[in-house]
């Protein structure tokens, strides 16, 4: 897992009722900083649900480990906790924008998943408005092996190139465990400070997946060394090589008005 970063070097070790304009498909040369965030401790972007609207309130997705309240427990889920995190909004090139404050945590959790969203107090209007810069679409399809992605990194106004590899049935860290994780080929060898970071489809310019971790030193399944276990319980480890929780279920827990909700059909992310 890379760990949330404490300073700026430390520790290498989001008119009416009208809905949003869909981004045009990207391709490698499209995919900018434009809709990343930077954290005090890590990375994130402004999204949006394929059914949300501009006068909604934007959504920061990052990781549950970036929470600023600390790391949620194994098997601990966060719903609608108050909050008044800010989040540095840059630019197509990584330029600082300006500022965008949350007002709730809408979820958090390391259970089954990696994430974190925050409902700001702003409209994604009024963000286009201010700055110019419009959310990334979260994707309802699973990712595909194979297929080009780009890690975009806020915090480190950097970008991973790299593809999905193939897909881990359950990447257990320390007393976290992950389901269906996204293994990345080794072109993605993500440093602290990336975490939360959106995993962007080149094809499709959508957001697939969130950015987590990495096999550091080679160790099985400890703190900054994830394992994968397998449907008949083999573990293997790959050192060197990092991972993304997938995002496309996510979608389906959100009723209109960017309103969590659970108890959706389709909705599988662990409730409290």
């Amino acid at each position: 897992m890379k760990k949330p970063l404490t300073g700026a070097l430390c520790a290498l070790t989001l008119a009416g009722a009208t809905a949003l304009a869909t981004a045009a498909p990207a391709s490698a040369a499209t995919v900018t900083f434009a809709g990343t965030v930077a954290l005090s401790n890590c990375s994130g972007s402004l999204v949006r649900m394929p059914t949300s609207v501009d006068t909604d309130p934007g959504l920061i997705l990052t990781n549950g480990h970036c929470l600023e309240t600390g790391m949620p427990a194994a098997g601990q889920v966060i719903t609608n906790q108050s909050s008044t995190r800010s989040f540095t909004l840059l630019s197509s090139t990584g330029g600082s924008l300006g500022t965008v404050r949350a007002n709730r945590v809408l979820y958090s959790t390391m259970t089954d998943t990696d994430v974190t969203l925050y409902r700001l107090s702003t409209s994604y209007a009024t963000i286009k408005s201010r700055y110019g810069i419009s959310p990334l679409t979260m994707s309802t399809t699973h990712p595909v092996a194979g297929s080009a992605i780009k890690v975009v990194s806020g915090y480190w106004k950097k970008t991973y190139s790299c593809n999905v590899d193939g897909f881990a049935y359950r990447l257990k860290e320390s007393s976290w465990t992950f389901k269906d994780s996204v293994r990345y080929t080794s072109g993605c060898d993500i440093i602290g400070g990336t975490s939360g970071s959106p995993v962007v489809d080149v094809n499709s310019g959508q957001v697939v997946a969130v950015n987590n971790t990495i096999n550091e030193s080679g160790e099985s399944c400890t703190l900054d060394n994830p394992c994968e276990v397998d449907q008949n319980g083999t573990v293997t480890v790959h050192q060197g090589i990092g991972y993304a929780q997938e995002t496309y279920t996510i979608p389906n827990c959100f009723a209109p008005g960017n309103v969590l909700d659970l108890t959706r059909t389709g909705c599988v992310l662990p409730r409290p």
